[in-house]
């Protein structure tokens, strides 16, 4: 079988669930081995991610993903709907940090990819990672199991605490069967939850327009229910978009009872571990014991995937002439940054990026970057012929950027930016010149309302201090006025 993308582009916009914002999601064909990726195009740089198990976090009625530059909450109807639809490879638009709810299914996710064209087969196999052994995962009366078999089928139980509603559904997933019996599936909610969720900050876009309510023995909905048992197939749902985290398609018939989306990112975490061994024996070191009472341990963190075998050298042709962007994505949270990622960070651009690389976080509060002083940087044509010096100001600017990074990192990079406000106690001991590799250390020794900043930075050349200053700076919205 061949892997699978889009044939062109299609969009929605709506109201998220949790955050209440008005965002627009695109869908667009991806290249061959790519996976599913979002991209934020309101974060400057327009950074880009593939979710995986490692990444998730603040599983409290959704699935939530973390990098080190922004979060995506509510991301499992979206997932659910391209992997129910077998499309291996995507890219997720976003302008907003959370899907539209839409109606609380992920049928108008489905009818997305139909408008885009629906699937087109890639010249690449798709490689079907098949369980090596069951996973047993439990939390008190929850519980998640998968085992080996030659397909995908899902088997769950659900029902609320007081053991109203109890539904239960067996069912082999392809698209025909996801299209017709799952998708249309809507969220639903206890009536009793809805007080400590919007006290909490979440569902500020929910309404009877995009969940059923369920009070005592009652249903509350805007519409009749779509299936008598509606409520396990849209766990049956939200399972297929979590287990997209393990990262490759899986064969595996998945028993849950009760689940929810911690536990089914748990199960996404044992399946990566199970998929990283049978890739990797060294991946073994890394895998989590079973603890007492039969439950699973959490999962040690995984190393970076391997690269596929198969991955070709060239950029593959994109699919029924569209034309697929390919751009560098996002990893998960981690203590150095590449010039890409830098880039993701800040609004600065050639010929005013002033770091290369960021070498070492240390904490929170401290940071070492470096930048590499070359004859060709523009500035030398004038700063002074015949006698290249790196001017004070752009050292200045160089320490103001490193701690920027640093104020972000502590506070929120979403759609931020800093701005430089003032320097205090500047010395300038040593030239810089061409061939030089300056360290910028930068750390934050004040914080004011996560929006004012001062860092002691110094700039050094192999361990001899050049210049210092203490930094003022604050951070702002990128659309704001200075």
């Amino acid at each position: 079988m061949k892997q699978r993308t889009l044939k062109g582009e299609a969009s929605i916009t709506g109201k998220s669930l949790h955050t209440g914002q008005e965002v627009t999601l695109t869908l667009k064909p991806a290249q061959e081995n790519s996976g599913i990726t979002f991209r934020r195009v309101d974060v400057i740089g327009k950074p880009e991610l593939r979710p995986l198990a490692e990444m998730a976090a603040d599983l409290v009625r959704n699935t939530t993903i973390v990098s080190e530059h922004f979060k995506l909450h509510t991301v499992e109807h979206v997932l659910s709907a391209l992997n129910g639809m077998g499309i291996d490879n995507a890219i997720v638009e976003m302008n907003a940090s959370e899907p539209p709810i839409v109606d609380g299914s992920a049928r108008p996710f489905v009818t997305l990819i139909h408008q885009a064209g629906g699937p087109v087969e890639q010249a690449a196999e798709r490689k079907v990672f098949a369980l090596t052994a069951p996973i047993n995962i439990t939390d008190g009366s929850r519980s998640i199991f998968a085992f080996p078999y030659d397909g995908l089928r899902i088997t769950c139980t659900s029902a609320d605490n007081r053991g109203f509603h109890t539904q239960h559904l067996s069912l082999d997933i392809n698209p025909e069967t996801y299209e017709s019996q799952i998708a249309p599936a809507r969220t639903f909610t206890i009536y009793d939850d809805i007080k400590p969720l919007l006290d909490k900050g979440l569902i500020q876009g929910g309404s009877l327009d995009t969940a059923i309510v369920i009070k005592d023995d009652k249903i509350v909905s805007k519409e009749p229910l779509r299936f008598r048992d509606e409520f396990v197939r849209h766990k049956i749902l939200d399972i297929l978009g979590d287990i997209v985290l393990a990262g490759p398609p899986i064969k595996a018939h998945i028993i849950a009872v009760c689940t929810g989306h911690a536990l089914n990112a748990k199960l996404s975490a044992a399946i990566r571990q199970q998929w990283r061994e049978a890739n990797d024996p060294r991946a073994r070191k890394n895998s989590a014991p079973e603890s007492e009472g039969g439950k699973s341990a959490p999962p040690a963190p995984l190393p970076a995937p391997p690269a596929p075998a198969d991955a070709p050298a060239a950029p593959t042709p994109p699919a029924a002439g569209q034309p697929i962007e390919k751009r560098p994505v996002v990893g998960p949270l981690r203590n150095k940054l590449n010039i890409r990622q830098i880039l993701n960070l800040i609004p600065h651009r050639y010929p005013f990026v002033m770091l290369d690389r960021v070498v070492e976080v240390i904490g929170e509060n401290e940071l070492k970057a470096i930048k590499n002083i070359s004859i060709n940087e523009p500035f030398f044509q004038g700063h002074y012929p015949g006698n290249p010096i790196f001017p004070g100001v752009l050292q200045l600017e160089a320490m103001s950027q490193a701690a920027g990074l640093l104020m972000l990192r502590v506070t929120t990079y979403e759609n931020k930016v800093c701005y430089f406000m003032s320097a205090n106690k500047v010395k300038f001991r040593k030239a810089i010149t061409p061939g030089d590799q300056v360290l910028i250390h930068a750390k934050l020794v004040k914080v004011r309302s996560n929006r004012i900043g001062t860092a002691e930075c110094t700039c050094s050349v192999d361990g001899e201090e050049c210049s210092s200053a203490e930094i003022m700076f604050c951070v702002a919205d990128a659309t704001a006025e200075p």
